[in-house]
């Protein structure tokens, strides 16, 4: 698998959040004015983009968003390999903290990265969410 990072949104992500958010999860509001000042992130297999993510700084807070993995490869590793692409690159712009928001159904997943919960649980669009930070 191999990454390639955009600076603007680019259609292979579009498809990838369109497809697990808005498709398989029901979300309404997928793309914000927090994608025009994110780094977005994809992840191919063989030339298939297979995983996504974008990345944007607030303060001294990096976040990491919008994680997302086609069906067919869930279970494969494809949202480790992200979690650790999007780490890097926060790193090489000098980062020290990271933030997620997730979905309750995937903090085990965001545990095993090295997240740990902060604060209470939050409702998005219907869907219970808590917030997530990793210092580097």
């Amino acid at each position: 698998m191999y990454l390639k990072i955009f600076s603007e949104l680019p259609a292979d992500a579009i498809r990838i959040r369109t497809a697990v958010f808005c498709g398989e999860q029901g979300f309404k509001n997928e793309f914000d004015e927090t994608d025009k000042i994110s780094v977005h992130l994809v992840l191919y297999d063989d030339g298939l983009p297979v995983a996504t993510c974008r990345v944007f700084k607030d303060g001294d807070l990096y976040f990491i968003g919008r994680v997302a993995v086609i069906k067919v490869y869930r279970g494969k590793g494809a949202g480790t390999e992200i979690m650790q692409y999007a780490e890097k690159h926060i790193i090489s712009e000098g980062g020290k903290t990271i933030a997620v928001s997730s979905q309750k159904q995937a903090e085990e997943f965001y545990k095993k990265q090295g997240f740990t919960a902060v604060g209470g649980e939050y409702d998005d669009e219907g869907c219970p969410h808590v917030r997530m930070i990793k210092n580097l």
